[in-house]
């Protein structure tokens, strides 16, 4: 186990005391490789897996060096996905707790360009983005490079399994060449190595996906028909009972069916994929991560960034395109000392795709010997509902919380996650209290206002 503390490196007293309220008691492995390399100013090109902890390290590295009287973009990170951007940024303003007006935005495809660009003309220190709408903005000249001092690359190689490469290249003609470049790479194919001689100075070498400790997860692979695949499914997921369930398909059209077929058996479901409105999305992630949903049916891109730190199990609809992909899809469960669930469902034609999967410790079985479960049934146990403030309006969790547990008389057990976006607020409630949580917040005020609210259904 690692044991390096924070305070061994050269940090402020500021962000030692916010890493401790954090509960950032110890560095990861490679938090410990790459930070003194990272805050020495040296580009690095780092092999982690998810949740690793790697956001936290190039972040901690890139608000050291930030001087906020400089009213100019230092830092740019560029992620494959806007859920992970958002992650990213979310992750970036904790640990910017301490440091005063610091102003951190996102840039990525699928809302509006207008209200990124009012942002943009009142400066930020940070931006995290996409690269098509980073890129966007660079060609209208609404966002300006010249003052950037650290570029990072966050999961690179699903940037270049996406076919983000000839934007990134014109992004990084933007930036400065007396730059530091931080690339983070959960696996090293001769792109990835390509890319960083192309961009990279002498970079550091980390790799510590091998000196990671193995998430604990038990695999199970059931044989089934194809047109049986749907009811192996329900027959899994009534057999484990899990809390809660990420299922991967590999088309966007299938994920809707998916989630159909498992509503109409009694099994809460939502789908997720590129189609989607970014306010769809985010209302599904909200409900997901809040476990205001039980089951989250997605293709292996609409998943990138999910930060679900207590996942009971994972299912592969569909068989993964490799085996990388494989682990990355079921490395989403047994994290943070937990147990995990991985179960795959192939057809009695694709056995011969998973001889190379069978070892001694996975688990192969006959879908038929699976029982089926009369009535069963999986409810999540919250209802989200959603308030017409946010940051916009100086709205604060404790502002929500103080209102609902103290007018509403809801004790605290019974309310969720709390997630403020720039207009919304979403408050994740025990569905036996969501009827009173709803009525109040209808008749009631918030910080002496009155605000809509709504709870958030399938409809929406």
């Amino acid at each position: 186990m690692n044991n390096s503390k924070f305070s061994l490196l050269k940090l402020s007293t500021s962000m030692l005391h916010n890493l401790d309220e954090l509960g950032f008691k110890t560095m990861t492995q490679v938090q410990e490789e790459s930070l003194p390399h990272i805050l020495n100013n040296c580009d690095v090109l780092a092999q982690a897996k998810t949740g690793s902890g790697k956001t936290a390290a190039f972040g901690i590295g890139l608000l050291t060096k930030l001087d906020v009287k400089k009213f100019r973009v230092q830092s740019l990170v560029l992620c494959p996905t806007r859920e992970l951007a958002d992650q990213v940024a979310k992750e970036l303003r904790r640990l910017a707790r301490e440091i005063h007006n610091v102003k951190i935005l996102t840039l990525c495809g699928g809302v509006a360009f207008g209200p990124q660009y009012g942002s943009l003309m009142h400066g930020a220190h940070i931006v995290v983005g996409t690269p098509g709408r980073v890129l966007k903005h660079l060609d209208k000249q609404s966002l300006s490079l010249k003052d950037l001092d650290t570029l990072v690359l966050d999961e690179a190689d699903r940037m270049l399994d996406m076919g983000f490469i000839d934007e990134i290249k014109r992004v990084i003609n933007y930036a400065p060449k007396s730059r530091q470049t931080l690339l983070f790479s959960a696996t090293y194919p001769d792109e990835i190595m390509r890319l960083s001689s192309a961009i990279q100075k002498k970079a550091i070498n980390i790799h510590t996906v091998l000196t990671e400790q193995a998430n604990k997860i038990t695999e199970y692979f059931y044989e089934t028909d194809k047109d049986k695949k749907l009811s192996t499914l329900i027959k899994i997921i009534s057999r484990h009972r899990p809390d809660n369930i990420l299922v991967f398909s590999n088309t966007k059209a299938q994920t809707e069916d998916i989630a159909a077929g498992l509503c109409a058996a009694g099994i809460d479901a939502l789908a997720l994929h590129g189609d989607m409105e970014q306010s769809q999305r985010t209302d599904i992630l909200v409900r997901f991560a809040n476990k205001s949903c039980a089951v989250l049916v997605a293709t292996d891109v609409a998943a990138r960034g999910l930060d679900i730190k207590e996942l009971d199990m994972v299912v592969n609809f569909d068989i993964a395109h490799d085996e990388i992909i494989y682990t990355h899809r079921i490395g989403r469960t047994g994290r943070a000392g937990k147990e995990g669930l991985a179960c795959t469902i192939f057809t009695n034609q694709q056995a011969y795709k998973l001889e190379d999967y069978r070892n001694n410790m996975r688990k192969f079985e006959d879908a038929s010997l699976l029982t089926e479960i009369k009535d069963f049934k999986l409810l999540p146990p919250n209802i989200t509902l959603v308030l017409e403030g946010g940051k916009k309006d100086k709205m604060r969790p404790g502002d929500i919380m103080g209102a609902l547990t103290g007018d509403a008389g809801i004790e605290g057990k019974y309310i969720g996650k709390i997630d403020i976006n720039d207009w919304q607020s979403y408050i994740a409630i025990n569905r036996l209290m969501i009827k009173k949580a709803h009525s109040h917040m209808i008749d009631g005020k918030v910080k002496g206002k009155s605000f809509s609210a709504w709870i958030l259904k399938r409809d929406k």
